[in-house]
């Protein structure tokens, strides 16, 4: 779902659960989450986020300003770089004693590798079973123009620099490529099918196209 504030677009997640009243989060990685009591319905949340609208635009607006801000990628302890996210300094991600700049950025580099692997081999078990795709590979890739791909022969591959996003957005890529073992290109059936699996899929591909540019070394 998403409302419009001035000329800002902020799309948000809607959770349903037990909870005794509707909350809105912001996260830090900029991710808005509703989550609202189950049987609330659609305009109850809309009102609710439009309420609290220019709050949210301001908090959004401090995150990205946060990460325009100089420093922010340099290569020592404190350091701040995403995962899974969330800003996290360097030595919570890798060992850095005795490493000098190139060599903390190519083993940076390789944990996001590694990581990327790990949490897409995890993730994607339950896609696969729920839609019934099964690849024949599945590789993590350094690209500059893509999340991840499906091509003819079946094979997956993902941009390692999916570590940095948040789960939500990883769960989408991932959806989105088992779905094109079904179906190559981009039509409505392909949509149809994500939005089957994953109906708030348009709010996280938003996500990766207005925050993407942060996640980088």
């Amino acid at each position: 779902m998403k409302i419009d504030y001035g000329d800002r677009e902020i799309p948000f997640h809607v959770e349903y659960g037990p909870w005794g009243k509707l909350s809105v989060q912001v996260e830090a990685n900029g991710f808005v989450t509703v989550k609202a009591p189950n049987g609330t319905s659609a305009e109850a949340v809309m009102r609710a986020v439009e309420k609290l609208a220019a709050k949210i635009a301001e908090r959004l607006g401090a995150i990205e300003k946060a990460r325009e801000a100089p420093g922010l990628r340099e290569y020592q302890d404190q350091g701040r770089f995403l995962h899974l996210g969330r800003y996290c300094q360097l030595h919570e991600l890798i060992g850095t004693e005795g490493l000098n700049e190139e060599e903390l950025r190519l083993k940076l580099k390789k944990f996001y590798f590694a990581s990327c692997k790990q949490v897409v081999l995890e993730r994607i078990q339950p896609y696969q079973k729920l839609l019934k795709a099964k690849p024949k590979s599945i590789d993590i890739v350094e690209s500059v123009t893509k999340w991840g791909s499906c091509s003819s022969a079946k094979a997956l591959t993902f941009n390692y620099r999916l570590a940095m996003a948040p789960v939500e957005a990883i769960d989408y890529v991932i959806v989105h490529e088992l779905c094109h073992l079904t179906h190559m290109n981009h039509d409505r059936s392909f949509w149809r099918r994500v939005g089957s699996v994953m109906p708030d899929y348009k709010e996280r591909e938003a996500y990766l196209m207005r925050y993407g540019h942060a996640m980088t070394l």
